[in-house]
């Protein structure tokens, strides 16, 4: 699908582009792609005073805060110590005074944070999203913006995963009844022409 529209109050929300996850091996793009293209995009929005917002997933030393319930995969949330500074926004991205960061203990983005808030209170309706991984964060934040009344624009060649069919899974089958899909050169021209 043709990426149609991008509202006066859209807001790039890029998932988990943090030290210990963009220097994980990643598919079809590398991690240095997904940051570099997700930089592009954030540069664009910053241009147009427009909210960019940089989520990040991290846990507590007691790993008091990871999302209990049995499951049947490893958690990649608990056990084990992570390296220092494994959840630091990567530096391409870190440092804008603007921005929004978002701190998250769950897949998505929304439950448990302020997200939401953030955005209705800076007037979004829309937002464009990017990062690691496609069929765990990313899917997730589309899922739940989706259901909190969010237009939704998943910027595809900014975004990987550490499973090629799950990646292309969320591709074919769910961004679609989510939102609407595009490159990031498409984004790039449409943010050009409906917001100079």
């Amino acid at each position: 699908m043709a990426l149609t529209a991008l509202d006066p109050r859209t807001a790039l929300v890029v998932i988990d582009l943090q030290a210990g996850i963009a220097a994980a091996p990643v598919v079809p793009h590398s991690g240095a792609e997904v940051v570099a293209r997700s930089v592009r995009l954030a540069e664009a929005f910053r241009a147009r005073d427009l909210p960019v917002v940089l989520v990040r997933v991290s846990f507590a030393d007691d790993q008091g805060d990871v999302v209990p319930g049995r499951t049947e995969a490893t958690r990649g949330g608990g056990g084990g110590a992570r390296p220092d500074g494994w959840d630091v926004i990567v530096p391409e991205l870190a440092g804008h005074a603007g921005d929004i960061t978002v701190t998250k203990h769950n897949w998505g983005a929304f439950h448990g944070t302020d997200l939401d808030v953030q955005l209705r209170r800076r007037g979004v309706t829309q937002i464009v999203l990017t990062g690691i991984a496609t069929s765990i964060g990313v899917e997730s934040t589309a899922r739940a913006a989706h259901e909190h009344g969010y237009h939704v624009t998943l910027a595809t060649d900014a975004m990987a995963d550490m499973d090629a069919e799950a990646h292309e899974g969320s591709l074919r089958r769910i961004f679609p009844r989510l939102g609407e899909t595009g490159t990031t050169d498409e984004v790039l021209e449409l943010l050009a022409k409906t917001h100079g």
